[in-house]
């Protein structure tokens, strides 16, 4: 089976061909997102037109996906205009071979329970922390998807109540805090000239640097201890480049372990595995189970 997959990110879309369990043909480029998203549905079709002939189709895409009808149910002003988007649609009726279309962070849980860090689990939770903090929630292998196919939005956990502005739909939550952009913008405000997250890793030895990067990292365990409380999960897996940092998942477990129920003590945390290629993972075995599905199989 030959199958088209894609990643569609605010910066980048990621393409590659999944032949059984081999990637190859990997691209990337920019997504020109402020074009809006009839643009970005352009460069979709034109990146599969060059992909030759595949069985199946799997999309995972920044938005809050109906996985039923492939539509884009709602996208902030990342990609203008992407909100209702029939996507799954357009690129069946274009290639006409069954497609799948996902949110990107439940592809990448499908992708890290099939092919990486939560491979064997069946229950787990799944975080990526960059721009903003992404979620997923799998049950019994399933993403847990909620009434309207949106439950996972971690990052609009509000931990911080007298930080929520009144008339605003989204305050003092989580990702406001324990975001890598959180991050970046909170030690820039303190040293100017730092302005990145690797800048802010390369400067560890300056004492403000350090006093910030280790409330930070408070934050991130004040969402962590909460869903674990809440879901008690086997296993939690932490993505997004930050992750990659030695020692922060370190910190992690530790300011978490200190502040969990001796109860909820057996859950893991992990350091996802494939990277930026979770996605990509995730759209394959999406698209393979749709092509299955088409077949009868």
């Amino acid at each position: 089976m030959r199958l088209a997959v894609l990643d569609i990110g605010g910066t980048s879309i990621k393409s590659a061909i999944r032949e059984e369990k081999r990637m190859s043909r990997f691209t990337e480029c920019r997504t020109e997102a402020k074009r809006g998203g009839e643009y970005v549905v352009q460069r979709v079709l034109g990146l599969l037109s060059e992909m030759g002939n595949f069985d199946g189709i799997g999309i995972s895409t920044a938005g809050q996906v109906d996985p039923i009808s492939g539509s884009i149910r709602y996208a902030n002003e990342n990609i203008p205009g992407y909100t209702g988007i029939r996507l799954k649609e357009i690129v069946e009726r274009t290639f006409r071979v069954p497609a799948a279309v996902e949110n990107d962070v439940n592809a990448a849980a499908i992708g890290e329970g099939r092919y990486g860090a939560a491979k064997g689990l069946k229950d787990y939770l799944c975080l990526t922390y960059g721009t903003g903090v992404g979620g997923a929630l799998v049950i019994d292998g399933e993403v847990y998807r909620g009434i309207a196919g949106s439950a996972g939005e971690f990052g609009s956990m509000v931990i911080h109540g007298r930080d929520v502005v009144p008339g605003k739909r989204i305050s003092g939550c989580y990702e406001d805090y324990a975001s890598t952009r959180a991050l970046v913008e909170k030690v820039h405000r303190a040293v100017p000239e730092i302005s990145d997250g690797r800048e802010v890793f390369e400067n560890l030895e300056d004492p403000a640097v350090e006093r910030l990067v280790a409330e930070w990292v408070q934050e991130i365990a004040h969402g962590l201890v909460t869903l674990i409380h809440i879901f008690n999960p086997g296993c939690v897996i932490l993505g997004g480049g930050v992750m990659e940092q030695p020692f922060v998942l370190d910190e992690v477990k530790r300011c978490v372990g200190e502040r969990i129920m001796s109860s909820f003590g057996d859950v893991g945390l992990r350091r996802a595995e494939l990277g930026n290629m979770a996605g990509l993972w995730g759209a394959s075995s999406l698209a393979e189970r749709a092509v299955l599905r088409e077949n009868g199989d």
